[in-house]
Order: structure tokens, then sequence, then C-alpha cells
């Protein structure tokens, strides 16, 4: 009788011992699984050439003494087209649609904000690129982008994109299309607008 009761404790052990293996390879699966998401999300980005953002830019990794040890490519020409959306109720457009420029060639292009709203709004852009080979040769010094703004109503403001084309991009590459989406940053100038219409309401009707 012992001896079977032995038998049974002893099976009893190995599969706990079985199903604590599996949990483990389970928690261990969910964590690898939690730290894929993101390059798996870039990698899909990537792939579809949605939304495309580089490290660099960031960063604002590039610096000016790489563009004066850039040697301008007169042999190649590359047709920049520039594209401006707004997620919201804003004037966003860039100075030009269109440059032809010269791999290595350092040039500027402005970009208009305009807050059409009776109301102070925050905003900020978000870059993206075609064709998405074209991405880590789009070099840029200075740029609005991932920047939050705040503009008053009717305000204006002009910004710059200072950049230069790596001359390493592949030649089969003719057009890069720039393309930025401006929108609304919620949740931050409503509490502020509240406060400026408190503080300049009358000391009765603040009471009140």
């Amino acid at each position: 009788m012992s001896d079977k009761r032995w038998q049974l404790a002893d099976l009893l052990r190995r599969d706990n011992r079985l199903m604590m293996g599996k949990l483990l390879v389970v928690v261990a699966l969910m964590s690898g699984f939690g730290y894929a998401l993101v390059p798996v999300y870039r990698a899909v980005c990537t792939a579809l050439g949605i939304n495309v953002l580089t490290l660099a830019e960031g960063t604002h990794a590039v610096r000016a003494e790489d563009v004066k040890n850039t040697q301008v490519d007169y042999s190649r020409s590359i047709e920049i087209e520039f594209d401006a959306n707004a997620r919201g109720p804003w004037d966003f457009k860039p100075a030009t649609n269109h440059l032809t420029v010269h791999p290595g060639e350092l040039t500027t292009v402005m970009y208009e904000f305009r807050n059409v709203q009776d109301r102070t709004m925050s905003a900020q852009a978000i870059p993206s690129y075609a064709p998405k080979q074209a991405t880590s040769h789009f070099k840029k010094l200075e740029c609005f982008c991932f920047n939050e703004y705040t503009l008053a109503p009717g305000e204006v403001k002009q910004w710059p994109v200072v950049f230069y084309v790596d001359p390493k991009l592949p030649r089969d590459v003719k057009t890069i299309t720039l393309s930025y989406t401006f929108f609304e940053v919620t949740g931050k100038d409503v509490g502020k607008d509240a406060a400026k219409k408190q503080a300049a309401a009358p000391a009765q009707e603040r009471k009140l």
C-alpha cells in the first residue's frame, strides 16, 4: 500500500514539474513577444512605406560637419516633392511643392503654419517618405518635425527644413516625396484657455 502511495506521489511531483516547465516557457514566450512588438511594428511600417521614421531625425544626428565633407554630385538630379497634410483646423503648406536638387547639395524649404481657430492650439508634425529606400538618404540638419508648437488664434509662423540628399542614394531613385502630417496635440491647451478666461473674469463673477 505504501509503495502505491509513493508511486502516486512521485507521479504527482513529475506532473507538477512538467506543468511548471510549460508555464515558464509560456511566460518567456509572452515576454519575448512583448519586446518584439516595437521592432515588428517598425518592420511592417518600413515594408509598407507607412510613416517611416528614422532615428537620426528624432535625435538630430546630422551635423554641419557631415555636410561640409559631402561632395555635391552634379552629374545627378533628384526631384523632391513636398506634401503637407493637416489633421485638424490648420493651414499648413510648403513655400514650394517641387524642387530639383543634386545629391550632397544643401537645400532649404520653408513651411507656413496658420492657426485658423479662435483658440490657442498646440500641434506637431510627423514626416514620411516615398519611396521607402530613400528614407535613410534624406538627411536633415534642421526640421520642425517631432517638436510641439503652440500658436495663438490666427497666428502665422514659418519654419525651415534644411536638408541634403546623400550621394549614396540608389541611382534608380529619381524622385523623393517628403510628406508631413500636422496634427493637434489635444488635452493641453484646453486647460490653459480656461485658466486665461477665468483670470480675465471679474472678481465677483469668479466667486459665483
